[in-house]
């Protein structure tokens, strides 16, 4: 396919914010997009263009029957050096969620080329201020009209470009999480492994009650038992023990995020035991009790690594440690996004630098 490229004139291009610390996460977008239509079982009409709304029938599938996924990767910028952190891997993912979803897959060769240059279209965009970065949507909804229950014949592909500060309004600083025993984010057999928008539609109103107590997010629990962490909102979750660090195996309810995998990599590089097992909730409470637990912190593309101050299980608050950022968290932290802004050396092949 040949990329086409309309580009917005100069004199109608948005203001670009000068302290995108400041800015609520995803709240501003930047002046192009790129877009691609799939039809009869083929992928057409790529490009590059004004941003610029959707025009959906009522009917679309995407909008009665959930058929929608996305992604979410950062790129970085320092001085005239423009990065990305393991995109493949984020291309990769989106296609196991279209398998899952009866979606089409795309070309990821394809999709990272047209990324690589929406990117150098929007270079200025990109934000050079640490702590900041330009965060990167690539979507895919069934845009089909139909109200009948069955995957759609028609596909829309589009990637959005928002320049962002920290995702907690805490910044780098402890959150607290609420742990929730009446919802559930995930069960056997569904779709949590997949990155899709109704996932996220079903973690609403837990996520609504936990700010409402005054907590970041929700820490979710096995559907079986209620008895096992799964993830926190946004994040894949580690607990360091005494001697282990601990993360929930990827049992099909939790997504594979790849953050997680990053750090889990860099964990064992640093020589810790590290585990991917059951960690029951009345463990990880006991372990903050008595000690054991030394730290708990969240990995995810948009807070990267969020270390958790303090767990509210039960009508009663837990501090971890003595609710400050650990070292570990506070170490994990400084190498993840050293590596992505290209401020510490990549070993493993895992930035890619745009020319």
């Amino acid at each position: 396919m040949k990329l086409k490229v309309e580009l917005v004139p100069p004199e109608s291009r948005k203001e670009r914010p000068e302290d995108p610390l400041s800015l609520e996460f995803g709240s501003v977008f930047t002046d192009h997009m790129f877009a691609m239509f799939y039809a009869d079982n083929e992928w057409k009409n790529p490009r590059i263009g004004p941003y610029s709304n959707l025009s959906l029938d009522p009917a679309a599938l995407c909008l009665h029957y959930g058929q929608g996924i996305f992604e979410g990767l950062k790129s970085y910028r320092r001085g005239e050096r423009v990065f990305l952190f393991r995109p493949r891997k984020n291309l990769e993912r989106l296609n196991a969620s279209a398998i899952r979803m009866v979606m089409p897959q795309i070309d990821i060769d394809f999709a990272l080329e047209a990324l690589i240059e929406l990117l150098r279209v929007e270079r200025d965009w990109i934000p050079e201020l640490k702590g900041s970065s330009l965060y990167v949507r690539p979507t895919m909804i069934a845009t089909e009209p139909k109200l009948g229950v069955r995957a759609s014949h028609t596909y829309l592909y589009y990637v959005i470009l928002s320049p962002v500060g920290p995702y907690f309004k805490e910044g780098f600083s402890p959150v607290k999480i609420m742990v929730s025993e009446k919802y559930v984010r995930a069960a056997d057999g569904g779709v949590g492994q997949a990155k899709t928008i109704g996932n996220y539609a079903a973690s609403l109103l837990g996520g609504k009650e936990a700010m409402e107590r005054g907590y970041s997010q929700v820490m979710w629990l096995d559907s079986h038992e209620r008895k096992y962490i799964e993830e926190a909102g946004t994040m894949n979750i580690f607990v360091l023990f005494d001697d282990e660090l601990a993360t929930p195996p990827l049992s099909g309810t939790i997504l594979p995020g790849i953050t997680r995998e990053s750090a889990m990599q860099i964990a064992q590089d640093w020589g810790y035991s590290l585990n991917e097992r059951p960690i029951a909730i009345d463990e990880v409470i006991d372990g903050i009790k008595s000690g054991k637990v030394k730290e708990i912190f969240g990995t995810g593309t948009a807070a990267i690594i969020a270390p958790i101050g303090e767990l509210y299980f039960r009508e009663k608050p837990h501090i971890v440690g003595d609710g400050t950022i650990g070292a570990l968290s506070q170490r994990m932290f400084d190498e993840l996004t050293g590596i992505q802004s290209g401020e510490r050396e990549d070993t493993r092949g895992w930035v890619f630098e745009i020319e």
